[in-house]
């Protein structure tokens, strides 16, 4: 199979939250066959972008499942079961692990059962095995929580949970360009707009968070998982080689990751070689958010690296 790391996959793992909510679509092309919303989907490695922006208004439960695993079909119809009863407050985005590679890819799929929630595109670890109705809907419950704090709390069908329709605000038109762009896989596209309406007006924070998040996807979406890992590997002082790996990191999620190595690489260099190390660090600093626990724990380090 190929490890080219995929556009979509990326972008399931990067959180484009600030580029447009789209979660009031429907949930995939098959629940419009039916006059009720599906609540239950199957995912693919090509499909799996639709959830991703559902989880801008709907939290998503990706359930990665294998037949040949009792457990995982075990979990997987309580986990239909409930998702059900909850009448579109969740969608369930079931993958047959097997043959989705990329998916399996994103989330280090090691083994399964293996169930992740996405809330705003951001991954939310859930169950690593067998667990009981019970604590799944405990689980839920909690999930609820998170994502009512980061103002998820659509259903499917495009309604809030109070009822009440909310209108999704259109977008400037350079921003609209740019997301229009990013759906087609034109990142070079989208970083020309974001720059115009930073250029048009530089406090466009919208502007200048989805400019850094292009900017990843753009870098990334030529780079070879497995190639660059073994680079990595095998030149652990090779500047650029590091700096390719973190970006694959935090594009799949894996913050602490990303930070740790470049951190490493940083204490290592020599004071005239750390520049380019440096300024990725606040480029990925700015794309987490500076509010982050994980970039604050970055930072502090740097600042005690650098005096």
């Amino acid at each position: 199979m190929s490890e080219q790391a995929p556009g979509a996959v990326l972008r399931g793992a990067v959180d484009l939250s600030s580029l447009r909510n789209r979660a009031n679509q429907p949930a995939a092309s098959n629940a419009a066959a039916s006059d009720a919303p599906s609540y239950i989907v199957d995912i693919t490695d090509a499909t799996f972008q639709q959830v991703l922006d559902i989880s801008r208004g709907v939290p998503v439960v990706v359930d990665m499942w294998a037949g040949r695993s009792e457990a995982s079909t075990q979990l997987s119809a309580t986990l239909e079961k409930v998702v059900t009863e909850l009448a579109g407050r969740l969608l369930l985005a079931k993958v047959e692990i097997e043959r989705n590679p990329q998916i399996a890819q994103a989330f280090r799929a090691q083994s399964i059962p293996l169930v992740v929630a996405l809330v705003n595109g951001a991954p939310v670890p859930l169950f690593q095995s067998a667990v009981t109705e019970e604590q799944v809907r405990a689980t839920f419950d909690q999930l609820f929580e998170l994502a009512t704090q980061q103002g998820v709390t659509q259903v499917l069908g495009g309604a809030q949970e109070d009822g009440e329709e909310k209108a999704e605000p259109e977008l400037p038109p350079l921003h609209q360009e740019a997301f229009v762009a990013i759906e087609a896989g034109d990142y070079a596209t989208a970083i020309t707009a974001y720059e115009k309406a930073l250029a048009e007006n530089p406090r466009d924070d919208e502007a200048r968070a989805g400019l850094g998040q292009v900017k990843l996807l753009h870098r990334a979406q030529s780079l070879n998982l497995q190639e660059v890992r073994d680079a990595a590997a095998a030149n652990p002082r090779d500047v650029q080689a590091q700096l390719n790996i973190a970006d694959l990191d935090l594009a799949g999620g894996h913050v602490e990751d990303a930070f740790g190595r470049l951190l490493d690489l940083f204490a290592e260099l020599p004071s005239d070689e750390r520049t380019p190390v440096r300024e990725r660090l606040l480029e990925l600093f700015g794309l987490v958010g500076d509010a982050d626990a994980r970039v604050i724990r970055a930072r502090s380090r740097l600042t005690s690296l650098l005096f």
